[in-house]
């Protein structure tokens, strides 16, 4: 008998169109969004001699470990350990440890974990963290391993929701937000079918505001 491991992966998920043209991913169009937060952060850190790449980077790490940790629970395969170091993998426990204390009491039944999906009308992808029933409501669940919830994350949802609904009903959508210490616990957005579209709506307009600036520097 085998069981059934995941690899930490090593580049970013391509999506394609039927035809295989290459579509980018709702993380990549959400980029055009400025974050002025994110440019103080970095600052903060370079005055204190810290690496943003490296230091971005290991985050990642933890927080792809915590979210195939979480995906085995769910039902998934179990993550290959060997890939990450000890430090990652306890900080990833530790973001798994949040999970449970949210999840107590809770009636969960998969129907998809870590799908990937793509719109051929609107011509992007996105893989979706978890799609199921919580407590007899159907939803999508969307896990964070950072500090908060951020308005950003709200966009990007929307947006997968707009690739599972053609398949599927979401009659909300939950974003969880587990911490990678043992003093962070966890947070919780709950966001009911009637509020995501406003939320879809600015992730239809980056797109936009992506695709003018692709073709702009085509054109130059």
């Amino acid at each position: 008998m085998t069981t059934e491991t995941v690899k930490k992966a090593k580049a970013h998920t391509q999506y394609r169109l039927e035809d295989g043209t290459r579509v980018p991913g709702v993380t990549t169009i959400l980029g055009v969004i400025a974050k002025p937060a994110l440019i103080s952060w970095a600052n903060r850190m370079g005055l204190d001699g810290i690496n943003t790449s490296k230091h971005v980077d290991e985050l990642a790490d933890i927080g792809t470990l915590a979210h195939a940790m979480i995906a085995h629970f769910l039902g998934g395969p179990a993550p290959d350990l060997d890939d990450y170091s000890k430090n990652q993998i306890s900080r990833a426990e530790n973001s798994v440890l949040s999970f449970h204390e949210w999840a107590k009491g809770k009636d969960l039944a998969t129907y998809d974990s870590e799908v990937q999906l793509v719109s051929e009308d609107l011509r992007y992808g996105g893989t979706a963290d978890w799609h199921g029933i919580i407590d007899g409501i159907p939803t999508l669940l969307d896990l964070k391993t950072g500090k908060a919830i951020y308005d950003e994350h709200l966009y990007q949802v929307a947006a997968y929701w707009n690739l599972i609904k053609v398949n599927a009903s979401i009659d909300e959508i939950r974003i969880l937000q587990v911490g990678r210490s043992e003093d962070e616990g966890f947070s919780e957005r709950i966001i009911p079918a009637a509020s995501i579209p406003k939320y879809f709506a600015v992730f239809t307009a980056a797109l936009h505001l992506y695709e003018t600036i692709k073709a702009a520097k085509k054109g130059a």
